[in-house]
């Protein structure tokens, strides 16, 4: 069989004498997903000007979940992996448990979140990591048994898959196993970037979130901005819960808004209400966010009278059921819009759960409505195809109204 198999491999290299080339004209040669060239809703975002980022220090410090101190303080313009890595530098000054590791974190990381830290604060705190996904997670699990507070960085994601069984089956697992003994591995936070970027193809574009939300033990976060970033990730790390913190890397660099100075912590599996509305609810978190916000912008100028709520999870699990429930009772239509999956994806938990309450059940004036990645592996040419836009945002909120 292998004699064979090389004769195969002989013939298949034998190339012709002669053979007609083909040239690839070079606006081909990257066949990135792009934007229609004749769009009317899915154009790029305009991150400068959506109310969704703070674009001045007045509208950073407005936000009641700050303390006092900080709505009293300063801001800086900061774009999302700087606010990063803000928030761990304050993490690592103020608690000598903090460690921080993985691939490359030492001079930075890909996306440069752990940047200057390890000068900073040591390269016994800061270090780079072999590359072993189920490594870095089982050696954050057991600092965090011993009582530290260790941030792990998985570089991608996607590559998250072989520390799975680490995860799941240790950090999620240790404090109920090791019960009245009082270990666990609640000081272990594990930071990945997630989500599309327009040319991440099959592993540089996955959003695996819904996979951890099926684990009890387990908070997973998503930041929709730098502000957002910064207080959750500091609320991550000091909570007493094993943490997955997802990033939205298209954000790290095109999400730039005023962030308050000083430390502060956002709260964990807190809802919060970015915009109010009477007539239909949309519910998503981290990116996707900045679409729903365009969608409902057009629909309220081409449908007058009507007017969105829109809902920002920030933690997807365990999620703030009151907060949706509240709006589901006050507007009985709702949208769920995400970038994982739609199989089993958060929005079919949030859908499953507004159908089991009575109360919000007996309100709906229409099915619950899901706009997510398609059950397909995310592709290279079609991802804007592939993931939540515009226009199916807003033809999700149209079919609701007039169902």
């Amino acid at each position: 069989m292998q004699r064979q198999a090389v004769r195969h491999m002989r013939r298949a290299l034998a190339a012709p004498a002669a053979r007609t080339a083909v040239s690839i004209p070079v606006h081909a040669a990257r066949c990135y997903s792009l934007h229609a060239p004749n769009a009317k809703m899915n154009l790029p975002i305009d991150y400068s000007t959506t109310p969704l980022l703070a674009q001045t220090s007045e509208a950073a410090l407005r936000s009641s979940e700050l303390p006092a101190d900080i709505r009293n303080g300063a801001t800086k313009k900061l774009n999302m992996f700087q606010a990063i890595n803000d928030a761990m530098g304050l993490a690592l000054a103020e608690d000598e448990s903090v460690v921080i590791f993985g691939e490359d974190v030492a001079f930075g990381g890909v996306f440069r979140c752990t940047m200057k830290l390890a000068e900073t604060y040591g390269a016994d705190r800061v270090f780079n990591t072999p590359l072993t996904e189920q490594g870095i997670a089982g050696f954050g699990i057991g600092l965090a048994a011993e009582g530290m507070r260790p941030v792990a960085e998985i570089q991608f994601a996607d590559y998250v898959y072989p520390a799975f069984d680490q995860i799941v089956n240790e950090a999620a697992k240790l404090r109920y196993r090791d019960g009245s003994n009082g270990r666990s591995a609640g000081g272990l936070t594990i930071r990945m970037p997630c989500g599309g970027v327009g040319h991440g193809a099959l592993y540089h574009s996955q959003s695996p979130e819904s996979l951890f939300t099926h684990v009890p033990g387990l908070r997973v976060i998503m930041p929709r901005s730098p502000a957002q970033a910064k207080g959750l990730l500091l609320a991550a790390i000091r909570s007493n819960d094993p943490c997955i913190f997802m990033e939205p890397k298209i954000l790290y660099r095109a999400a730039v808004e005023q962030v308050p100075v000083g430390a502060y912590e956002l709260p964990l599996s807190k809802a919060e209400i970015l915009k109010e509305g009477k007539d239909v609810t949309v519910i998503s978190y981290g990116q996707p966010l900045y679409n729903c916000m365009e969608a409902i912008k057009h629909l309220e100028r081409d449908l007058g009278g009507v007017s969105v709520e829109l809902i920002d999870l920030r933690t997807v699990h365990p999620w703030d059921k009151e907060t949706v429930f509240e709006s589901v009772k006050k507007t009985g239509r709702v949208i769920v819009v995400h970038e994982s999956y739609v199989t089993a994806g958060i929005g079919a938990e949030v859908a499953a759960a507004i159908q089991e309450n009575p109360d919000t059940f007996n309100r709906l004036e229409a099915p619950v409505r899901r706009v997510a990645g398609w059950n397909v592996h995310n592709p290279l040419i079609f991802e804007k195809v592939h993931l939540p836009d515009v226009t199916r945002i807003y033809d999700a909120m149209k079919k609701s109204l007039k169902y």
